[in-house]
Parts: C-alpha cells; structure tokens; sequence
C-alpha cells in the first residue's frame, strides 16, 4: 500500500528534483506558486479538515503581506529585519483570525452560508481600509519591499529562492498535518462531521474552531509575508475578494479534503494561467470559472485529491 506520507514524500522529492529541468525565471515563478500553495493548505485545512469555509480568507494573507512589508521597509520602530516582519505577519494575521473567530463563534456561532457570507463582506470592508489609508500607501500599496534575508544575506537567486520556498512550504505542510493526525484534529474533524455530538460529548466546540481558525490565519499570513518578499509590492487587492476567489478555485480544484492535493491545485492553476493567460486574454477567468464549476460536479475531492485517492487505492 503506498501509504499518505509515501506520496507526500515523492512530491517533496519531485519538486527537489524539479530546478534541473526548468530555466532561472521558471524558478522564480515557481517559487511564489509554493506561496500561493501554502495559502490554498491554510483555506484547505480550516474547510475541508474543520468544515469552516471562509469566502474571505485573503484578509489573512494580506495583513500578512502588509505587515511583512511595514516592517522591513523601517515603518515601524522595530528592526527592518526579514525575521521580524515574518513575525509580525504571523501574529498579526493570526490576531485578527483570533478576535474575529471569538466574534464568530463566541456569541452567534455562525456556521454554514451565514459564515461564509460574514467572511466575504470582511474581505470588501479589509480592502476598503488598505485602499483609504494612506500609511499604507492607499490604492498605489506599499512599494520596493525588500526581498528575503538569510544569514545577512538576501535571496535574489532563483534556485536559493526555489529552494527556501520548498523548504517553507514542506514545513508548513507538515505541521498541517501533524495537526490534523493530533488528538485535536481527530477532534476537530469530530466538530465537522457533527458540531452538536462533538459538544454533547464535552467538548467545547467553539474554543476549538476558534483555535483552527487562528491556525489557518496564521499560515496565510506567513504566506502573504513569503509572498510580498518575492513580489516586492504590497496592494490592497492581497487583501480583498478578488484573491479570495482565486484560492478557493485553487483549493476546490485541487481537493479540499487533502492538503497536499490543495496545494498542488494552487500551483497548477497558476502555472497553466501564466501558460494559457496569454492566448486567452480576457476569456482565461471564464476558464478558471468553468474548470471551478466542473470540478465541484464531477470531482468533489478535486483533481489531485481525487488522483492521490485512487493512487492510494490502486496500491493496497
């Protein structure tokens, strides 16, 4: 039987071996796809792994982003050091996660399409706030953000920024995943299959969908920070509806209820918009639209998570 960690292994191994085969620019695409893939694992494990689907969850990687970015750029009385602003990413994005789970659950208890629906205005009200403020540049952002720095050294190079990426996105996935096997991920899977029976059985539901909502924020904003240090420029639309909607195709197509297929989804979505954006133009969102569409009739685990399941199967 290949079992799941064999299959997590080949990818990581596929991907070590990947930068022989690809040009230096391909490289630097790929390594803010590996960004990306840790945002669509953060979205992947609070709604598919908790059952929370959060239709704003870029309001995490963009705090991330703009917190990387206030901090190395020497807007803050702190240090402009890399470290430093993947901290107060980390943090701050996990905050606001926290208070705004506490509001969610602590009171109301919102579950279902009421959820979903909160999350989506909080992503306009979040865009609306970065595009009026002027400290963080307004509608123009924050620019010349300043890359990666390790060991007084900044990452410019493709193939140590490749490899950084991986190593970033293989830790994060694997913490996701020592989570989930927890004795707190079997519970909060327990709160998605049956919140009610979870909390007849004296847990307290809510507390813990707090704490993976806190989770899930706090890797989307060490994915925003990641991906602003690439980018170089920080902008309100990291933190609206519009990248919202992206990394829930992402993760829809690649498979929800698997981390690893989330995040392959995310890099294979990206990569066929930057093969296929070019001859599609203005058609290529109605694409990505339709692939959305297809995928949640015809392949509810999504492509990966569907291809790893049988892969899976196949091998017992």
């Amino acid at each position: 039987m290949l079992s799941e960690r064999s299959i997590h292994v080949s990818a990581l191994a596929a991907f070590v071996a990947l930068p022989a085969l690809l040009p230096g620019w391909a490289l630097t695409d790929f390594a803010i796809y590996f960004a990306y893939a840790m945002f669509a694992a953060s979205l992947a494990f609070v709604w598919g792994h908790v059952g929370l689907l959060s239709l704003g969850h870029a309001v995490y990687f963009g705090l991330g982003a703009y917190a990387m970015s206030v901090v190395t750029l020497g807007m803050t009385p702190l240090p402009a050091w890399s470290l430093l602003g993947l901290v107060a990413a980390i943090l701050t994005a996990g905050l606001a996660a926290y208070l705004l789970g506490s509001f969610f659950f602590g009171g109301r208890n919102l579950r279902g399409a009421f959820f979903g629906i909160v999350t989506l205005a909080l992503a306009f009200v979040f865009e609306r706030i970065a595009i009026n403020s002027s400290w963080l540049g307004g509608l123009n952002g924050l620019m010349n953000v300043p890359p990666l720095t390790v060991m007084g050294h900044d990452i410019y190079d493709p193939l140590p920024l490749y490899y950084t990426m991986l190593a970033a996105l293989a830790a994060v996935l694997a913490l996701l995943l020592f989570i989930m096997r927890s004795r707190f991920g079997l519970l909060l899977a327990g709160v998605r299959e049956n919140e009610l029976r979870a909390a007849t059985l004296g847990h307290h539901t809510r507390r813990l969908k707090v704490i993976a909502f806190t989770l899930s924020g706090m890797v989307a904003g060490l994915a925003g920070a990641l991906f602003v240090a690439q980018f170089g420029f920080a902008s309100p639309s990291l933190i609206g509806f519009s990248l919202s909607a992206d990394v829930l195709i992402w993760v829809a197509l690649g498979g929800r209820g698997n981390i690893l297929a989330a995040a392959l989804g995310a890099i294979a979505v990206r990569l066929l918009e930057s093969q296929l954006s070019g001859s599609l133009g203005q058609f290529w969102p109605l694409a990505a639209g339709l692939f959305f569409m297809l995928s949640v009739l015809l392949l509810p685990r999504g492509l990966f998570g569907e291809i790893l399941a049988r892969v899976t199967r196949a091998r017992a």
